[in-house]
């Protein structure tokens, strides 16, 4: 084979360990990526994780990286075509880092689910498939407070408006409020405290839409999320 030719095959690996390089040096991220992988290897190696475990992370991981390397091409490809602001090229760059989190957050729940063990997490479900989830109330007020994240980003994405964090079809506040007071309902025996929690949901719903950034239609649909919600993890503490 001629010098020629084998340097045409050896192109292509040196433009791609280019970018590799140029994306480490240049996006503080990736290198944060690369060494939760380093880590992620040696804890998975002392915690005698086994080959096929270790290659699900391994798995996950890289698909986090890929992730965040296509965001920065887009990021650098947005800003030469578009220098200026430009709600599209906004929007391009905001979905580009949406991949990054969706990524990110599966190889969370993956590596989670991973150290936990199949022991503990058959005892997770059966908890889940009784009638009472079987968790302390703190617990079961942390998995509400993730479970309402997840239905509010749910129906913000449903609506036509809004943001994240701000306006959208259910009101992320209202549904905090509504689940908070509707936990202190099931929890505590004293009529005066369950009467102020509810107010302050009602005080917070209330300011959301005084600063018209919630209808009161959306303001309902978020307290029925908290409240229902309130419901399923704590209702069969009552029951009990």
């Amino acid at each position: 084979m001629s010098l020629h030719k084998r340097r045409d095959l050896l192109q292509p690996f040196k433009v791609a360990l280019n970018g590799v390089v140029h994306t480490f040096r240049t996006q503080r991220h990736l290198r944060m990526h690369i060494f939760v992988v380093l880590a992620v290897v040696v804890i998975g190696i002392y915690l005698d994780f086994r080959a096929r475990e270790l290659m699900v992370l391994l798995f996950t991981i890289t698909l986090v990286l890929v992730a965040e390397m296509f965001n920065s091409a887009i990021e650098v490809t947005v800003d030469l075509v578009q220098p200026e602001y430009h709600p599209l090229a906004k929007f391009a760059k905001d979905i580009s880092a949406g991949a990054v989190l969706i990524t990110t957050v599966l190889a969370l729940v993956i590596g989670s689910l991973i150290l936990l063990g199949d022991s503990r997490w058959e005892e997770i479900k059966l908890s889940l498939t009784t009638d009472s989830l079987g968790l302390p109330p703190l617990q079961r007020i942390v998995f509400g407070i993730f479970i309402v994240f997840l239905l509010v980003v749910i129906g913000k994405g449903l609506g036509k408006r809004g943001k994240v964090l701000q306006g959208g079809l259910v009101s992320g506040h209202a549904a905090l409020g509504f689940f908070l007071a509707g936990a202190i309902m099931f929890i505590t025996d004293k009529p005066i405290v369950t009467a102020i929690a509810i107010l302050l949901a009602a005080i917070i719903a209330q300011s959301r839409w005084e600063a018209k950034i919630h209808t009161i239609f959306e303001l309902t649909l978020g307290a029925a999320v908290g409240v229902v919600l309130a419901l399923v993890l704590f209702g069969g503490v009552l029951a009990k």
